[in-house]
């Protein structure tokens, strides 16, 4: 029997991460395929959510979220960026920022508008703008450097641009947006008056010097840009699923009007867990990015011994690797085989292309995890010899 689901979602019926994740399980392999850690969050998050917990708080949290998690996310917003929000207007709690980017793109885009994003992209975007029934028109990033084609991006927008769905830090190339590129982005979305969404769950997980700029703080774009992230990857607790959205108050009502019939509400005694969390000291936030990027620089160096020419990331959790050095010539048949052959899952970056030639070798690997098992991956690597 054909299956029942709808053209729109053809193709979005299983995803990578799934099928690379059942690999590594059946052959005993080190999942560097998923992006989530192995290790837990801060300690004192994780009482708050105990404490929660024992306080009764297991029933339906308000619909637009905890009200310290709301005058959190605006505190943050306000502490990092010099943001100024109205925690009661211009924030809204999701259920993960997966959640906060579907509703996002289902309030504001109708059949046949367009959203212009950068490709590769996060697997959900190609899914939500499709659910929504808009379509894609993407740019490229090209590796080794994932410099933004100015010729290609002015190329996506047309009269029926609705919307710009941006992710960065960027998964999954590990790409830190500049100022003058963001600047081009929003000069283009002021042009064809289009919404910037932006996807910064990743804005404290930066390496190297390099510097998050979130969109909304560039002149002229507080009242035209959502704003979304998460506690997930910045506190190791990627199963809580508590996002966020904000931004101008219209636009923010828009989403929680979808939002309500989505999810209704969720993560209840997590969400008074992660205010806490937000108000963690700066040493802390910047102990976590000081970690990750010890286990960016094990990974790479490792990934360079093995024989692979890597992309080194100036964030994320993610790390890009070619390996047409060891002769492979697609990426997505070398990473079905990677578990076996080698006792390593990755994710071939194709998977995120419309342009699967842009591509065709380059392979994802995450490095969250405990530095042993980085260890352990590169030595199984180094040890296969794939070629």
């Amino acid at each position: 029997m054909p299956s029942p689901l709808v053209r729109r979602m053809a193709g979005f019926d299983a995803t990578i991460f799934a099928e690379m994740t059942a690999l590594a399980t059946r052959h005993g392999a080190v999942n560097l395929g998923q992006g989530f850690p192995d290790t837990d969050g801060p300690r004192v998050m994780l009482e708050a959510a105990k404490a929660a917990i024992d306080a009764g708080r297991n029933q339906y949290p308000p619909g637009p979220g905890v009200p310290e998690l709301l005058e959190a996310v605006a505190a943050h917003q306000r502490r990092f960026y010099g943001l100024e929000l109205d925690p009661g207007s211009q924030v809204l709690v999701t259920v993960g920022a997966t959640e906060a980017i579907a509703a996002t793109v289902l309030a504001l885009c109708e059949p046949g508008d367009e959203v212009v994003t950068f490709e590769p992209y996060y697997d959900s975007y190609a899914a939500t703008i499709a659910l929504a029934g808009a379509v894609r028109r993407t740019s490229v990033l090209r590796f080794p450097d994932f410099t933004v084609d100015e010729a290609s991006l002015r190329a996506a927008f047309s009269p029926r641009t609705r919307m710009v769905l941006l992710n960065t830090p960027h998964n999954p190339t590990g790409k830190v947006f500049s100022r003058e590129e963001l600047e081009l982005v929003c000069g283009l979305a002021r042009e064809h008056d289009a919404w910037v969404v932006t996807d910064e769950v990743y804005e404290h997980l930066v390496f190297g010097g390099s510097t998050h700029l979130p969109v909304a703080t560039l002149p002229g774009m507080s009242e035209r840009t959502l704003t979304i992230s998460s506690a997930g990857k910045t506190f190791s607790a990627t199963g809580w699923k508590v996002g966020w959205v904000s931004g101008p108050p219209e636009a923010v009502a828009a989403v929680r009007a979808v939002k309500q019939f989505l999810t209704f509400v969720g993560s209840g005694p997590f969400q008074p867990a992660v205010a806490v969390a937000l108000g963690l000291p700066d040493e802390a936030y910047a102990g976590i990015a000081a970690s990750l990027e010890g286990k960016r620089d094990l990974l790479v160096a490792g990934l360079h011994k093995a024989g692979l020419r890597v992309s080194v990331p100036q964030g994320t959790y993610f790390v890009i690797a070619d390996v047409a050095p060891l002769g492979a010539v697609d990426a997505l048949e070398f990473c079905r085989e990677l578990p076996a052959r080698a006792g390593v899952a990755g994710v071939p970056v194709s998977v995120f292309h419309d342009d699967k030639e842009a591509a065709v070798t380059l392979v994802r690997f995450a490095f969250c995890k405990r530095d042993e098992v980085l260890l352990e991956a590169v030595r199984r690597l180094e040890g296969a010899r794939l070629a």
